[in-house]
């Protein structure tokens, strides 16, 4: 199994001290922890993006270039890329840059993005979110895999013979699909087969695991094999002492801020307690061994080989956080990396076989070239 940690990049105050960092301070917190993921052993950062409050993430592109040029080695994901608001062009050429910087460690993960205030801030409606979802990552995919296109899509100009730069130096970038709760995007992946990130954040098991099997479903009613589909599974939250006395006594406060939280927001609770958060939430909240048995309590039911953790420490102190993803890195990923398999594909970049190297030079003149048909 492969462990990202991600951040949303959430700018609100502290849920337990009160307090907010800056906009500079908060963008220097994220850099710092990628960097601490790298450290650690994390197999990938994700950045995701917003549009509205109380978000300062409109920016991936820009935040993960940064971490590129800091960190040698971690895989760079967006969390996710809200291409429903985007042009497709603009993005393929923003990501086709990151890639070059970044030598190849980019995963892109997109979805139609939640939100009113972001949709209504690019003019999108709810009734067509998802064909602008579905129109712009089939552009997309296309910009990434040929030199030339020609399309007449619906939500931006047509594109005649267009060439745009620059060319990609994956081939092609890997893209998963996120999906929170609906079977489009679901079914966008199967059909191109596609990896699937399932957000996995704010509810029970119960409906992301239907959301799965219908993935798995329709994957195979594509005609792709049944061993190449790829699932990742997000948490609600994620903190790991040596007790889970400690552990819970810990991270209590902490949700008790995200309950005052979401009441100042006027919204219902899913999870009224900490217990119950810490049962039935996806959250890994206990010792390293309750920890273990929950990933693969998920893992039954999902089949996934990849799983994030939140990157901020939300809550914590940074010594408490720090300590906790150490414990994770020390006692529990072993464990897991052992047990549950890796994606069935490289964990590198996506790059074309090498092209042959050419003949020598020969004296004799080269044979007739045969005739061109259509093809």
């Amino acid at each position: 199994m492969k462990f990202l940690a991600i951040t949303l990049i959430v700018h609100a105050p502290d849920p337990v001290t009160g307090v907010q960092k800056s906009t500079h301070g908060r963008f220097h917190e994220v850099i710092d922890n990628a960097l601490l993921a790298e450290e650690l052993g994390f197999d990938g950062f994700g950045v995701g993006e917003r549009h509205e409050r109380p978000f300062i993430s409109s920016a991936p592109p820009v935040v993960l270039s940064h971490i590129a040029a800091l960190a040698s080695r971690i895989r760079l994901f967006t969390a996710v890329t809200t291409l429903s608001l985007l042009d497709p062009v603009r993005a393929y050429e923003d990501y086709a840059t990151l890639d070059h910087l970044s030598e190849g460690r980019l995963d892109l993960v997109i979805g139609k993005g939640n939100g009113t205030a972001q949709r209504e801030l690019f003019q999108v409606t709810p009734e067509d979110q998802w064909d602008r979802n579905a129109e712009s990552y089939e552009l997309f995919r296309r910009i990434w895999r040929q030199d030339k296109v020609t399309a007449a899509p619906r939500f931006r100009p047509a594109l005649t013979e267009a060439e745009v730069w620059p060319r990609p130096y994956q081939q092609p970038v890997r893209v998963w699909h996120g999906s929170a709760t609906s079977r489009e995007s679901v079914d966008l992946a199967a059909r191109y087969g596609d990896p699937l990130f399932s957000a996995n954040v704010t509810n029970p098991i119960e409906p992301y695991a239907e959301l799965i099997r219908y993935y798995r479903q329709q994957w195979a009613h594509y005609g792709h094999p049944p061993d190449q589909a790829v699932v990742a599974a997000g948490t609600a939250g994620y903190y790991a002492a040596r007790t889970s006395q400690e552990a819970t006594a810990t991270y209590r406060p902490v949700f008790e801020g995200y309950l005052a939280f979401q009441k100042k927001l006027g919204v219902e609770p899913v999870f009224a307690t900490l217990d119950d958060f810490v049962e039935r939430s996806s959250a890994l909240i206990g010792s390293p061994q309750q920890v273990i048995e929950k990933v693969h309590r998920y893992h039954d039911q999902f089949g996934h080989s990849v799983l994030h953790l939140h990157a901020d420490a939300g809550g914590l102190t940074d010594a408490q956080h720090r300590a906790s993803l150490e414990l994770f890195q020390s006692d529990i990923a072993p464990v897991v990396r052992r047990d549950i398999p890796d994606p069935p594909f490289p964990w590198a970049p996506v790059l074309a076989e090498p092209e042959p190297k050419p003949e020598p030079v020969s004296a004799s003149p080269p044979p007739s070239p045969p005739a061109l048909t259509d093809r």
